[in-house]
């Protein structure tokens, strides 16, 4: 594009110089446009011109056939003006101050870096015009509503009450506006919808406002606060209970059985064991807190798990004799290492061959076994295996054994001590220890809960 030359106000004042053509460069010195100031009309006269000359030329024609009745007055008419667009519309579609504006007239909304940068973001996300109409959109937008569609009105693709009043509300008065809203198909959902008013420049060189619309999961943690709304009001419930025991029994001590040896015994034992079930709950709840809270550092300690496992036999063989359970051991006679947190293995091997004596007692027998094998992904792993021939556990159990304060029988699980976080317990050990707990289960034929841990490389 030829350089503009500004004019000063003060004409007077105003020295023009001529170009020295001797130190210029051939080409420069025959550019028509470096010797006169350039002008945005300089090509039309003489393109106007030779359009006359035609133009005179038809009119002469026309009118003398008019006057002689060859010709009617319409149809010469007519005529002119086709000759007049045939003259004139060449010259402007081949006019190169035309072709060289023609890329500005893309609205700037519209380039492809906007796009990009919609696109790129991680969030479901989508642009709109002042009117609501979709500008860009990403992905994950389109995966999320996917009635959603490029040059068309976004209220009609997002049908939610909420999300359109929203959008709206935010289209008639260029505000930020944010809600939220559940998504009950296929599963529940909450999600925060934020639209935003963006600025952009337009082809003309000044600002329009759009409409950045960002979608933002808040599933995650509505079931965080759930699950630690449930966790509180399941602790809470777990120690009122041996709590309310206590309670009654130290008030009937100092009350009616005061002076009642055979009364005060049985009632002080069954204190001894609510005061040791609710010290168990406390214990259990410090542990899983602190391998919470250890849950993103993997231990690096060498541990052998054939004389662990056997050290955690030995500990639990009294409580089998009680319930009459034998105890059996397929352990290797090489050692297996891994990478681990001792203590932290003991509360877990102890957890799963403790619920197998209490819950599995009817079977007579636990087996406890450790081979070698293979994850689902092909990788070397220690598999430690608590098998017991109890009832065993319905199908629509299993899913969810590992949740806190779950259990299949309340009733069954307090009787024999149980707190309701063991295999949570087991869970969160196994994975800070990168491993993978799998239980299987036959109703009638016992249970399976098989510990794997990765072997180091």
């Amino acid at each position: 594009m030829p350089p503009r030359i500004s004019e000063c106000p003060d004409r007077e004042n105003t020295v023009t110089l001529a170009p020295d053509r001797s130190d210029a460069p051939p080409d420069m010195a025959a550019d028509p446009a470096v010797t006169e100031a350039p002008s945005l009309f300089a090509p039309w006269p003489d393109r106007l011109r030779n359009a006359a000359l035609v133009l005179l030329v038809a009119g002469l024609v026309l009118a003398t056939l008019t006057i002689s009745d060859n010709l009617s007055a319409v149809h010469a008419g007519i005529a002119f003006f086709c000759i007049v667009g045939a003259a004139l519309v060449p010259w402007r579609l081949h006019d190169p101050a035309a072709s060289r504006d023609e890329p500005l007239r893309v609205d700037p909304v519209e380039a492809p870096a906007v796009d990009a940068v919609v696109s790129g973001m991680s969030e479901p996300a989508v642009l709109l015009d002042r009117a609501g109409r979709v500008i860009h959109l990403n992905v994950a937008a389109a995966q999320l509503a996917p009635a959603l569609r490029r040059k068309e009105l976004a209220q009609f693709a997002l049908r939610t009450p909420e999300i359109v009043a929203a959008l709206r509300e935010a289209i008639a008065t260029v505000t930020p506006r944010r809600v939220t809203f559940v998504d009950h198909a296929p599963v529940a959902r909450w999600m925060e919808v934020a639209i935003t008013p963006v600025a952009v420049p337009t082809t003309f060189g000044g600002e329009d406002c759009c409409l950045l619309m960002t979608f933002h999961d808040q599933t995650p943690l509505r079931r965080i606060e759930e699950m630690r709304a449930d966790f509180v009001a399941n602790a809470s419930h777990e120690l009122r209970t041996p709590l309310a025991a206590l309670s009654g029994f130290i008030d009937t001590l100092q009350g009616p059985a005061r002076d009642d040896p055979k009364a005060r015994e049985r009632f002080l034992g069954i204190m001894h064991t609510q005061a040791t079930r609710m010290a168990r709950l406390i214990d259990d709840l410090l542990s899983l807190s602190r391998v919470e809270l250890s849950a993103h550092v993997r231990p690096d300690t060498r541990i052998d798990l054939v004389p662990l496992l056997r050290q955690v036999i030995d500990g639990l063989e009294p409580l089998a004799k009680e319930r009459q359970v034998v105890i059996q051991t397929e352990l290797p006679t090489v050692p297996a290492i891994i990478a681990g947190d001792r203590e932290e293995l003991l509360r877990l091997f102890e957890n799963l061959v403790e619920n197998g004596l209490k819950y599995g007692a009817s079977g007579g027998r636990v087996v406890v076994s450790l081979v070698s094998g293979t994850s689902p992904e092909g990788a070397l792993e220690w598999q430690a295996r608590v098998r017991d021939f109890g009832p065993g556990i319905p199908p629509e159990h299993l899913p969810r054994l590992t949740e806190r304060f779950y259990r299949v029988n309340a009733g069954d699980s307090r009787a024999q001590g149980g707190t309701g976080l063991g295999l949570a317990l087991v869970k969160h050990i196994l994975n800070r220890h990168r491993g993978r707990l799998a239980i299987e289960s036959v109703v009638g034929a016992g249970a399976t809960f098989t510990a794997a841990f990765p072997q180091p490389r």
